[in-house]
């Protein structure tokens, strides 16, 4: 009996406990506060953040990403004869070429991993909205993996500028970056935009009270 009283206690957040946490130090502070007791950081007072700017970025983020897919990501020159590649047209190109392991990594980096970041945020973003069910602890891995993932999305726009700055042989062989490195550079912005608008005290609040904050950061 002690035990099923003991697994039915629910654990109290700092927020209903009464405390606020920094999140430069991460000492949590009495509600009220402005200024951490630890660090002399600025104290959130504010509320949470709400979902809406993850939203926003993520769809601008999707929204640049479609021409990044279809648009040149390459320019080759080649004794006056241009070639135009996109990032699936290179992997091709790449396969034919028998490189098949710088394939595998451009396909991961310029494909695979941003649509799974894509998936990840807005999967998370649903869950916070209470339309399905994930445990706290699932969806604090869901983040982490998010936050994770987000520095190796940006190694196809560093392999063309690599290319660009070391292949310029004047007419023999020159290449150029393409439009597309343009959009799938702000793809990735916006979508780490999107992970970082992510308020953590969401993920612990639960996703009954994560709908309830709107806008300005305030309960609705």
């Amino acid at each position: 009996m002690e035990n099923s009283g003991a697994s039915q206690h629910r654990i109290l957040t700092a927020r209903e406990a009464g405390y606020v946490g920094c999140r430069m130090c991460g000492r949590a502070n009495p509600v009220g506060a402005h200024v951490c007791t630890r660090c002399g950081s600025k104290l959130p007072t504010n509320g949470r953040a709400g979902l809406q700017p993850v939203w926003a970025w993520l769809i601008a983020g999707l929204i640049a990403y479609i021409p990044a897919n279809l648009w040149p990501m390459l320019r080759t020159s080649v004794f006056g004869r241009t070639q135009e590649s996109t990032i699936i047209g290179g992997v091709v190109e790449l396969v034919e070429y028998g490189s098949y392991g710088v394939a595998f990594i451009v396909f991961l980096a310029s494909v695979m991993i941003p649509i799974a970041k894509f998936i990840a945020i807005a999967y998370l973003a649903i869950t916070l909205e209470g339309r399905t069910r994930l445990s706290t602890h699932d969806r604090m891995k869901l983040y982490e993996v998010v936050e994770f993932i987000g520095r190796w999305s940006m190694i196809d726009v560093f392999v063309v500028a690599i290319l660009t700055a070391l292949v310029q042989l004047d007419f023999a062989v020159a290449i150029n970056p393409g439009i597309a490195a343009a959009s799938f550079a702000l793809s990735v912005a916006f979508t780490m935009l999107a992970a970082q608008s992510f308020d953590p005290r969401l993920i612990w609040d639960g996703p009954q009270k994560a709908g309830h904050y709107g806008k300005s950061g305030t309960k609705s």
